[in-house]
């Protein structure tokens, strides 16, 4: 789920109006209650076949990841959610910030590597998300290998992004975290500078890329894929390339899924989230998303994509990640929305 960046911080003030404490209407029937911020039509289809092989009701809130966080937090230990399914690691760390999620089983954890999951163990990622860069070939012969060289002369004008993308604004917070608040701030406001262009979201800044509006732009990995399994790779001028070194903007986000502390259906929450690290749950996201799996052992099925072994991301806590609103602050602060 993406919200206009105009409506986020309206939505948060508002989160506790618009869903009211404890979440009236929902759980009221016993049953695991789980709040989801992957959305409805890609989701609901591994979340029906969650609720068989749980053996348990399901009740489904949908919202955007922060959004549903934000909710959370208010509720505090009065909400009814068991489960929070998030689309990126910053809003299960912000939970657990606050001590709001339960710690997982170490057999769960061990499903997937330590650096996609929680160092304190309270959250899993499921599907890897890998930041990358467009480029139409007929514009550029090759990308730059560092979002950081995008602020020089050579790629004026030339480069798009999609601001009210969580992904890119998870993007950002990396950056934060890896080359601290007055680089970023600084790379922002030469981004700006330098003409970059914006697009509503993701798959308009693709399509920007393909018809040569700008020659290349930031964005996830499986939009590419989706568009070429959609119309065929000799139907898509734009190429991907995947960063090198550890740059920031090759960074690897996860959706990821935590228990709510206090949970009253515990052992169906931790069933479910050993359902979702299943093989028939992790080949759905290979399949349906594009994205990575994460669970040990399963491989993805999509040709062409790269080992996720291979991809040199940086080395960081996306656990981190939780600083939303000073990023937020940072790209108002830049004029990059």
């Amino acid at each position: 789920m993406r919200l206009p960046l105009a409506r986020f911080t309206t939505t948060l003030a508002l989160a506790a109006l618009l869903l009211p404490l404890g979440a009236c209407g929902i759980g009221q029937e016993a049953g695991l209650v789980i709040y989801s911020g992957r959305n409805e039509g890609l989701i609901k289809p591994l979340l029906d076949k969650l609720e068989k092989s749980v053996g348990t009701k399901v009740e489904v809130r949908y919202g955007a990841s922060a959004e549903l966080s934000a909710q959370l937090l208010e509720e505090g230990d009065k909400t009814k959610a068991d489960l929070f399914l998030s689309q990126d690691a910053g809003a299960l760390g912000a939970l657990a910030k606050q001590g709001r999620l339960e710690k997982l089983p170490q057999p769960t954890l061990g499903k997937v590597a330590e650096k996609f999951r929680a160092g304190s163990g309270d959250w899993v990622g499921l599907s890897g998300r890998v930041r990358v860069l467009a480029y139409n070939p007929a514009q550029i012969s090759k990308a730059p290998d560092s979002v950081r060289d995008l602020v020089k002369p050579e790629w004026k004008d030339k480069v798009g992004y999609a601001p009210t993308n969580a992904s890119f604004q998870a993007f950002v917070t990396g950056m934060r975290v890896i080359d601290g608040d007055e680089a970023t701030r600084a790379w922002l406001k030469g981004m700006k500078a330098n003409g970059v262009k914006a697009f509503d979201d993701n798959l308009a800044l693709l399509d920007g890329v393909n018809n040569g509006q700008v020659a290349l732009g930031l964005i996830n990995h499986y939009y590419w894929y989706e568009k070429v399994a959609e119309k065929g790779a000799d139907k898509i001028a734009a190429k991907l390339h995947y960063l090198p070194g550890g740059d920031p903007g090759a960074l690897i986000n996860v959706a990821g899924v935590g228990v709510l502390k206090g949970s009253e259906h515990n052992a169906a929450a931790l069933k479910a989230v050993d359902f979702l690290l299943s093989q028939e749950a992790q080949t759905y996201f290979t399949e349906e998303t594009k994205e990575y799996p994460l669970a040990a052992g399963v491989k993805s099925t999509v040709p062409g994509l790269p080992a996720l072994e291979s991809l040199k991301a940086p080395e960081i806590d996306l656990g981190k990640l939780e600083s939303l609103q000073e990023t937020l602050a940072m790209l108002r602060e830049a004029g990059m929305v």
